[in-house]
């Protein structure tokens, strides 16, 4: 099947990796070239722009960094909209406000176009090797016509409601992991503060009821020093800007989540934006002066 794919970060070009080797003849734009580059060297195909890939491909996946981008990506100058004909699906698998989803559906629908909103979770790694959880949003039928093409790309594709349920529930799922890393990050300084081994900690308690898959993902980059991006605290910082704004709007109260942005943000000012969310350990390391490792 012919597939446009717009937005090759870090997440967009592993999962174009995985429509390619599943035989997918995919259409790509992003507007830094190399990230063009890198994946054509592996077998896709460059187009001009959002527009010149929507007069071609009748299934469209968006990959971008927040609503802003997909608004000007799908509704702007040059954008899927201007090129599209009745009948596209519009697949947007960014991680966006629930509210923009239904914004661009709406846009969409009038230019007689299909879409859901199917934001992933799962980092980089399960990126790389097609085990993300996909979270759907819009009309049932639009989702089963494409089920089969997210699940190349993940392990679990789930239908959660109309238009906006998908980022709703990633919203939900960026809250707990945030919480949960900034929960993991504090017991382990307690442990380490206290002069017992955090791996030793680590291996006794990852099979009880604290245990988790944050926590077996975060805690060997934490112990090791390594905060090389699988996810930038600068997006995890979006995500809870929101979870935040949308908690605001439904009166759903998220005291936790407030707290842990202000890590996050404190993080940002050091410098550390660019870093993997599992780098809240360096706030804690910062105001209690010790380090976790290994």
């Amino acid at each position: 099947m012919k597939i446009g794919f717009i937005g090759l970060g870090i997440m967009g070009k592993p999962m174009v990796r995985n429509l390619l080797k599943a035989g997918h003849e995919v259409v790509v734009f992003d507007v830094i070239q190399a990230n063009v580059d890198a994946v054509v060297a592996d077998g896709a195909r460059a187009a001009a722009s959002s527009k010149a890939i929507a007069e071609e491909c009748k299934l469209i996946i968006t990959m971008l960094p927040n609503s802003p981008h997909v608004k000007t990506v799908v509704c702007g100058a040059g954008g899927v909209l201007e090129g599209a004909t009745e009948g596209t699906i519009l697949v947007d698998m960014s991680s966006i406000a629930p509210l923009a989803s239904q914004e661009v559906c709406k846009a969409c629908t009038e230019k007689g176009v299909k879409m859901i909103d199917a934001p992933v979770s799962g980092g980089e790694p399960k990126a790389i090797d097609g085990t993300l959880s996909i979270m759907v949003g819009g009309d049932e039928a639009v989702f089963n016509e494409v089920k089969d093409i997210l699940g190349v790309m993940g392990a679990s594709v789930v239908h959660c409601g109309d238009i906006g349920a998908g980022n709703t529930t990633k919203l939900a799922n960026q809250v707990i992991v945030a919480v949960n890393i900034a929960a993991v990050c504090e017991a382990f300084m307690l442990s380490t503060k206290a002069g017992v081994d955090p791996i030793r900690v680590f291996d006794a308690i990852k099979g009880g009821l604290a245990g988790s898959t944050v926590m077996n993902a975060k805690v060997p980059m934490i112990t090791a020093g390594n905060f090389k991006p699988g996810f930038k605290i600068d997006l995890h910082i979006k995500d809870l800007n929101n979870a935040l704004e949308t908690g605001h709007g439904v009166g759903a109260p998220l005291p936790l989540t407030a707290t842990v942005q202000e890590m996050l943000q404190m993080l940002h000012n050091m410098g550390e934006g660019q870093s993997d969310h599992s780098a809240i350990a360096k706030y804690y390391e910062k105001i209690a002066d010790t380090q976790i490792r290994a």
